[in-house]
């Protein structure tokens, strides 16, 4: 806002008026020199606006003690279980989380509320918004993360079913084969120094079931918590008997239509979980090159070296010549089974055909030429082939019918075919093979060299290439029809990103290994038949039959091999738990029968997930919905961002950074956290880094914030950016706001008054105040933002839409607007309109934020009358606002900024002149009509300017008394701060002028450093351009504060 600061010494009628027009040099100079103090004018009000005397003239602070927080009673739930709250009960005097978020949840389950409402059975006429929900592994307690996701689906859901439509929001966990066998193997090594070889599968299956009870109901009373409105009745696990069947049928259905096939091929296995893994579970560490790494499996002391190519000599057999290789695993030499050079490559054309020896097994090498896999530029132009170790090197014994020779066990280990080393472990051979190829004379060198490590994302063992014979899927069939339904729009994936990323990772079509070897999960249902009186080899996919169950595949079995006498052993191995997850949009609807869920829900509306499993999960409910039902699975898939701390760190268990959304809704202590991570999984040589973690990240612990707040500033991050750095203190800055909210109600509940009784309808009465028919107007462009970005997902600016509705414009403006308007005494008819209006923002403001706070929502609305018109017993599935053309007033937004830019001005004066109380206004007019309008307003602009003890409008040619500081606002109006008597001007000078001695020293130190010989051609072009800023800055923050002394002067030459 524009000062201008002028004292009208001795007003007359002609000088009270509009002032002269300037020259064009003069508005230059005065625009300048008005920016100028603005700038200044902000940091002393921050800085200065504090601790008045009743006088309005300032004191000198006073220290003040910390207030210690008197601990509150413990709130004590009296409602019975699925019973509605009793709302008779005085409203408390300041929000708890504990106490606002008690017994809603079970009275909405018993309720109903959360089952899909229809027309007769039928589907909405608005139609329908179904979610399966991404079902959380039962390794452990729900994250961070999964709070994330949780806030972001229920807020679309109960959105939706406020808007009349049909809603489905399907809840479930899954069985998590690797991840929770590996947990539960742990914990009972740990409590019993045991393997789960000394159970035997049964009773060690029978006791994941026992885990997945307890932290499958633990998840399920954390959704609760979170206030997810799930349809509990359809509630499902990856594993339950529907799943397992539809999970059956489609492996049965997938190996009938030649998808699903046997092959002995190069799998990723993992030796410290003794499985195999798909690619998408394996990470590629890059390491810029000579590396020391521990693995695990191994004391943590022992380091191995990584991101080395160790160079040696084969000897050629018959010959004293040699051939150089190079390799970053020497340890597999031991399976090198021939050496490929380049067919055009002079230096080797006369070892084509020839033969090296193996120094350390009775082994021939054949030399071959390759002109696919070698490089005769690249390093010696000579490649050693370890074909069942190396991926690259599989395809080269493919083409060259090399021998395929198998060095490991799964446990690691080496076999016989490794010679010597048969029994060793493999890191502990590569030590040892070095110092031996060095004893026999064939070690050339070793020279660091940047590579990727591939390292199990569950175990972080480093994996090894294996042959074994697996279950695979082929790809290429059930991926291009998924690729082309995301091109032709089909599928909507957003945000671009991920988008991008689906066609440049599904475009590469690997297929997928469905075996593991473990003892949890869906049992492949494959069956080797052994034919009694053969050899039967379980690498022979003839020998095997696929079957629903035990009678099917025995089934198959005659028919395949009539007329003898076999006995069927299923698969030991399990399925990838992805293959099971991959059919949840339409197994928990009953597929593959053609339920009524079936036929009126799927496919569903949207798959909201994060971004890291687009390709672990989403590619193959896509891949294989599209397969099994003709039918994409959703309609839309958005992938929120990463949640990271708030240092950038991913969220880890090893660091300690890892929350659980409970203790950031209950609060927890820093002991406390620390005592949970010694009860935990965590390996104790970790424990001491992740306690580290959290004194970094919650050196006083996590404060109490409740679900509400957590959801709502959850999804008020920019959700479709790659991470998110989460701050609690943010977090506790919105259970600020639900205090707010809380108080404002109970205000608001005060001014309405018992008896009061709302309209039957919301509609206007044409007995609106400007300032009414103001916020009715923000309140319909708040609905209008807010409906357009649940539409758009974006949910940011939905969040911000409500919370600058419900803080900046009903809380801070209109409720304080009203004040005097619905005081003792006040026109009747004025207080009934504005209490009606009141009532409106309260209802429709509530309605609207329920998707985000669904529990402080429900608890204040439930204190509000209801209107005739309605009688819905909950807000949950009361109408969502929708814009109302009746509310919309261009005019009215208009006029009342114009009263908000007057007391804006005012409040600018009072900060400037360090007037905090008992300051008086007055408001000059130059026409009728600014007038009219200011002073109607005047009650209500005392009360948006903090300290102010009246304002008085003046007409056109009214004096101003003598010692007014003035701020035009427009052309037609002014308003004049009374400053004469309330401010002690020298004492004001005085600090101004120790002010600008600190900023001209600040200035001299800036220009001091632009002094230095040959400054303009030594220093960096950016830090000139930053010190002349610095200086630039300083100089106009002297002129500002120079020109403030000379107000006070002028002034100070009045009195």
């Amino acid at each position: 806002m524009a000062i201008e600061d002028t004292l009208n010494a001795a007003p007359t009628p002609e000088s009270a008026g509009t002032p002269p027009p300037l020259t064009k040099n003069q508005e230059k100079n005065e625009a300048k020199r008005k920016a100028k103090m603005e700038k200044f004018l902000a940091k002393k009000a921050a800085q200065e606006a504090k601790g008045a005397e009743a006088t309005g003239k300032a004191k000198p602070k006073e220290k003040k003690t910390k207030s210690v927080p008197k601990p509150k009673d413990a709130f004590v739930n009296t409602t019975p279980e699925g019973e509605k709250k009793d709302m008779t009960l005085e409203m408390a005097g300041s929000y708890d989380p504990v106490a606002v978020e008690s017994a809603w949840y079970s009275w909405w389950e018993k309720q109903g509320y959360f089952q899909p409402v229809t027309d007769n059975g039928e589907i909405s006429a608005k139609g329908s918004f179904v979610i399966t929900a991404p079902p959380p592994n039962v390794t452990g307690k729900l994250h961070i993360g999964h709070a994330m996701g949780i806030s972001i689906q229920d807020a679309l859901v109960r959105w939706n079913r406020m808007r009349g439509v049909t809603t489905l929001f399907v809840p479930g966990t899954d069985h998590a084969g690797i991840s929770t066998q590996a947990v539960v193997e742990n914990q009972v090594w740990k409590q019993f120094g045991k393997t789960r070889h000394d159970y035997g599968r049964g009773p060690f299956v029978d006791m994941v079931w026992d885990w997945k009870h307890k932290y499958g109901d633990i998840i399920m009373k954390q959704m609760r918590r979170m206030g997810t409105s799930y349809d509990w009745t359809r509630e499902r696990f990856t594993m339950d008997d529907m799943l397992t069947r539809a999970t059956k049928e489609t492996f049965v259905r997938l190996f009938d239509d030649g998808i699903i096939y046997r092959s002995n091929r190069l799998v990723n296995w993992c030796h410290r979980l003794n499985t195999s893994l798909s690619n998408l579970e394996v990470e590629k560490v890059e390491i810029p090159g000579r590396t020391l790494m521990s693995v695990p499996g191994y004391p943590s002391e022992e380091k191995f070296e990584f991101g080395v190519l160790v160079h040696f000599a084969y000897e050629i057999e018959g010959s004293s010549e040699r051939i150089v290789v190079a390799t970053t695993r020497i340890e597999t030499m031991l399976g090198d089974t021939a050496i490929a050079v380049h067919p055009d490559d002079a230096r080797y054309k006369h070892l084509h055909g020839k033969f090296a020896r193996h120094p350390f097994v009775d082994r021939r090498i054949p030399i071959i030429t390759d002109s696919e896999a070698v490089d005769m530029e690249y390093g010696t132009g000579a490649v050693k082939m370890t074909p069942a170790h190396d991926p690259n090197d599989y395809e080269v014994g493919k083409r060259h019918n090399l021998e395929f020779i198998n060095l490991l066990n799964d446990d690691g280990t080496y076999n016989q075919n490794a010679g010597p080393y048969c029994g060793m472990l493999r890191f502990h051979i590569r030590k040892q093979i070095i110092e031996d190829i060095k004893a026999k004379g064939l070690y050339v060198d070793t020279t660091s060299n940047p590579m990727e490590v591939p390292v199990c994302t569950k175990s972080g063992d480093i994996i090894e290439p294996l042959m074994k014979p697996q279950w695979w899927v082929n790809i290429r069939p059930l991926a291009e029809p998924a690729l082309e339904a995301v091109r032709d729009g089909r599928l909507e994936i957003t945000p671009m990103a991920a988008e991008k990323d689906w066609f440049h990772k599904l475009g590469k079509f690997q297929d997928w290994c469905l075996s593991r070897q473990l003892w949890w999960g869906h049992r492949i249902p494959a069956y080797f038949v052994r034919v009694a009186g053969q050899e039967c080899d379980s690498g022979d996919i003839n020998y095997w039959v696929v079957g629903r169950d035990d009678a099917e595949a025995r089934e198959r079995a005659k028919e395949k091999f009539p007329g003898v006498e076999f006995e069927l052993e299923q698969d030991p191995d399990v399925l990838d738990t992805w293959f099971s997850s991959g059919l949840w949009p339409f197994a928990l609807m009953g597929w593959p029968e053609n339920t009524d869920d079936f036929e009126k829900y799927y496919p569903t509306s949207l798959l909201e997930t994060g971004n890291d499993i687009l390709f672990f999960w989403v590619a193959r409910m896509v891949m294989l919905g599209m397969h099994l039902t003709g039918k994409v699975p959703f309609a839309k898939v958005f992938c929120h961002a990463m949640i990271r701390d708030a240092n950038g760190r991913k969220m880890s268990k090893s660091l300690g950074n890892v929350i659980d959304p409970i203790d950031v809704i209950q609060g927890i202590s820093l002991d406390e956290l620390h005592a949970k991570l010694e009860s935990g999984n965590l390996d104790p040589r970790e424990i001491n880094k992740a306690k580290e973690g959290q004194v970094k990240d919650f050196p006083d612990g996590i404060p109490e914030c409740g679900t509400d707040a957590l959801r709502f500033a959850l999804c008020a991050y920019p959700l479709a950016s790659s991470d998110i750095k989460l701050d609690i203190q943010r977090v506790d800055g919105y259970r600020k706001f639900c205090n707010k909210l809380w108080n404002a109600t109970r205000f608001a509940l005060m001014k309405l008054g018992d008896d009061f009784v709302p309209l039957a309808a919301a509609q206007l009465t044409g007995r609106e105040s400007l300032a009414e028919l103001w916020i009715l107007h923000r309140l319909n462009v708040a609905t209008r933002e807010v409906n357009a970005a649940l539409a758009d997902m974006n949910f940011m600016v939905a969040t911000t839409a409500i919370y600058g509705f419900w803080l900046n414009e009903l809380c801070d403006i209109f409720i304080e607007y009203i004040k005097p308007v619905t005081a003792p005494g006040a026109n009747p008819e004025a207080c009934s309109s504005a209490q009606q209006t009141l009532y409106t923002c309260l209802d429709q403001g509530l309605r609207m934020l329920h998707p985000f706070m669904p529990f402080v929502t429900e608890e204040l609305w439930q204190r509000l009358p209801r209107r005739a018109s309605e009688n819905e017993p909950s807000i949950s599935i009361a109408a969502y606002p929708e814009p109302r053309s009746d509310y919309e007033s261009a005019k009215a937004e208009s006029d009342f900024k114009f009263v908000m830019d007057i007391a804006t001005a005012g409040r600018s004066l009072a900060a400037a002149y360090n007037i905090v109380a008992n300051s008086e206004f007055y408001i000059s007019n130059s026409s009728d009509a600014s007038y009219a309008l200011t002073s109607s307003l005047s009650e209500g602009i005392v009360t948006m300017i903090s300290g102010c003890q009246r304002v008085t409008v003046l007409r056109s040619g009214e004096a101003i008394p003598a010692g007014c500081v003035v701020s035009s606002v427009g052309d037609e109006v002014a308003i004049h701060l009374l400053v004469r008597g309330k401010v002690d001007i020298g004492q004001e000078i005085s600090k101004i002028e120790d002010k600008i001695s600190k900023v001209e020293q600040l200035k001299d130190g800036a220009v001091k450093r632009t002094q230095v010989p040959k400054y303009e051609t030594v220093v960096p072009q950016s830090v000139r351009e930053a010190n002349a800023s610095k200086i630039s800055n300083y100089e106009a923050e002297i002129e500002v504060l120079q020109n403030s002394i000379k107000e006070f002067l002028v002034l100070k030459d009045g009195e």
